[in-house]
């Protein structure tokens, strides 16, 4: 496999975009699938996303555009996949072109609904893609900042780090740095346990807790997130590497996080279905939140702040007693 060959953009929201012009500063083209042949259509005329980080201007004759997903596949040799994970299923179902010679890199950050499983073995176990050939990006990195070509950073994570590195450097210009890690799970789990506490963080915020409260918080919650990853990793890790504590840090504080958006809602007296409606996109730290919290059935970590997240997402439970309880717990 001559990494990383012909690369394709799997989805087309922000975090989607925000890849493609990455890409676009180190390569001469690129693939890219939508689903929705009228976004792509506007998207020629406009020459941007006519739906996310529409002040993105590309050229759009370094695009191939796709809505056969499997013509994308088949005529890609690395995909890179940013939809969010409860459509991930919808759009495999439609593959039928053999993914186990591709180079997948995932962008998602959450986990397989239903199946509870990362996305990393999720491609593994159902389409048979070697762990050595599933990288999985990791932040702390808004979309919107790359946007605007703020200095960023990334880790890719995968079990075979030589092999990764190839498509490390094509992620890497002068406002976007990286580097990459053999801890795929510790990354994976991390990124879905940011975005559970970041809708805690939001739900504080719209209570009007302040900032005083919010270091505490995040202190108990990096806690809180080391313990599980610890008895679910695979290879050690440092828990204050930017990987997992500045990627909590970010979706946590940041205007820029919609879970955290979705979180003050809540905290403001919105009902979990209303602030769902009122959501532009998706916060995937509502699927998280029960994933981790099933998956957590069978490793028993101690993790208040993840079931008191549940106990009002899911059982609907008013937040005030559930987050003043949780408080009572911190330190």
């Amino acid at each position: 496999m001559n990494l990383p060959g012909k690369i394709a953009i799997m989805g087309g929201g922000s975090w989607a975009t925000a890849l493609a012009k990455i890409l676009l500063s180190t390569q001469d083209g690129l693939h890219w699938y939508m689903r929705r042949p009228e976004q792509i259509n506007d998207f020629q005329r406009l020459g941007h996303n006519p739906s996310y980080l529409t002040g993105i201007r590309f050229d759009t004759g370094r695009i191939r555009f796709y809505t056969d997903i499997n013509r994308a596949v088949d005529e890609s040799d690395t995909l890179v996949f940013a939809t969010p994970s409860p459509f991930l299923k919808q759009h495999l179902g439609k593959v039928d072109t053999p993914l186990h010679d591709k180079f997948i890199v995932s962008a998602i950050k959450g986990i397989v609904p239903d199946e509870n499983m990362l996305i990393s073995d999720y491609f593994a176990e159902y389409y048979n893609v070697p762990l050595s050939h599933i990288a999985v990006i990791g932040g702390p990195c808004h979309a919107e900042e790359i946007a605007l070509e703020r200095l960023s950073y990334i880790t890719l994570g995968c079990v075979d780090v030589e092999k990764v590195k190839p498509i490390a450097a094509v992620f890497g210009n002068p406002y976007l740095k990286n580097t990459v890690s053999p801890d795929v799970t510790g990354i994976e789990y991390a990124s879905v346990l940011k975005n559970v506490y970041s809708i805690v963080a939001g739900i504080c915020h719209g209570m009007k807790y302040g900032d005083n409260f919010q270091a505490v918080f995040l202190s108990n919650a990096i806690q809180e997130m080391r313990r599980f990853v610890k008895a679910v990793g695979k290879v050690p890790q440092d828990i204050t590497d930017s990987v997992y504590l500045g990627d909590l840090l970010v979706t946590a504080y940041s205007r820029f996080s919609r879970n955290r958006i979705f979180g003050t809602m809540i905290g403001k007296g919105y009902s979990v279905k209303i602030a769902q409606l009122e959501m532009e996109m998706i916060a995937e730290g509502y699927y998280g939140a029960k994933c981790i919290r099933e998956i957590n059935e069978r490793h028993r970590v101690s993790m208040p702040i993840l079931d008191a997240l549940y106990e009002i997402l899911y059982e609907r439970k008013s937040p005030t007693p559930i987050i003043q309880q949780l408080t009572q717990t911190f330190k």
